[in-house]
């Protein structure tokens, strides 16, 4: 072992040893850390965050009855009244809305990996109600028929399954859904036919609460565009007919049609459909 008699001398050699290590040492730290100078930084990420949607909807809304709203008013006078009808059902008509198209507008916002929040707009510009009415008085035809269209906002919430773990069949990603918001229901006047004459009942406007389950699948053919497909359940609310003046009209016209104050009806729609749009993000 050196022993140094000199405290000056072992003074400068530790000074010495220490000058020389502290930039070694730093140099090292630097070289460790991510994102020092020096040291290649992670490649940042990008996330389109907002979308735009766009699609068709056809939608199979499901049978339905048209009934009074109120079915013991005399005054205005209820359309059916109380009571079973020659099919032992309830005074009402029955039919269902047939197959209807529509067009849907969306703007989503990626909020987390799993979760996509969006508002949306749909319009359905034509669909008609077919059924049959089942009054007493007459056992010919009692046809029933009538045009709507529906205007409806709600807002929804995705969840893209792959996120939460479970497989990815292929390049499709699965995905569930649910909206609420608010519908608009017009309905022009409805026509009863009668074997001797026709019944019109004015048409009526009613706005409602609105909500939708959907599930579907997503796959992306090109960078920013997507393709959904998806099946979906609605419930529109109620399509209702309001208090107004009708008219009994003589189909061989011998007599002058009579009007009769009448009072509302109404009916539910709800249905299942297919929603087919295009994502585009932003």
């Amino acid at each position: 072992m050196i022993r140094f008699h000199a405290p000056w001398l072992q003074t400068a050699l530790i000074a010495t040893v220490a000058a020389t290590a502290m930039p070694a040492m730093a140099s090292a730290q630097n070289t460790a850390r991510p994102g020092a100078a020096g040291s290649p930084s992670p490649a940042p990420t990008s996330r389109n965050d907002f979308y735009l949607r766009a699609g068709v909807v056809l939608d199979r809304p499901e049978k339905t009855r048209f009934r009074d709203t109120d079915c013991t008013s005399t005054s205005p006078a209820a359309l059916y009244g109380c009571g079973n009808g020659i099919d032992n059902a309830p005074l009402s008509s029955l039919g269902d809305f047939g197959t209807t198209a529509g067009f849907e507008l969306g703007l989503g916002y990626a909020a987390a990996p799993v979760l996509r929040l969006e508002a949306l707009i749909q319009y359905r510009p034509a669909f008609s109600f077919q059924g049959r009415a089942n009054f007493t008085q007459t056992t010919g035809q009692q046809a029933v028929s009538a045009d709507l269209s529906s205007l409806t906002g709600m807002l929804a919430a995705y969840l893209d399954l792959p996120e939460l773990g479970l497989p990815r069949p292929g390049p499709f990603s699965p995905f569930i859904g649910a909206a609420g918001g608010l519908s608009r229901i017009d309905i022009d006047e409805t026509q009863m036919a009668f074997p001797k004459t026709t019944t019109i009942v004015p048409g009526g406007q009613r706005g409602n609460f609105a909500w939708m389950l959907m599930a579907g699948f997503a796959a992306s053919p090109r960078k920013k565009i997507t393709l959904d497909l998806a099946w979906r359940y609605t419930d529109y609310g109620t399509v209702e007919t309001g208090r107004a003046r009708g008219r009994i009209v003589w189909r061989d016209g011998n007599r002058d049609p009579l009007e009769i104050d009448l009072a509302g009806t109404r009916a539910d729609l709800r249905g299942h459909g297919l929603r087919l749009s295009l994502r585009y993000a932003l």
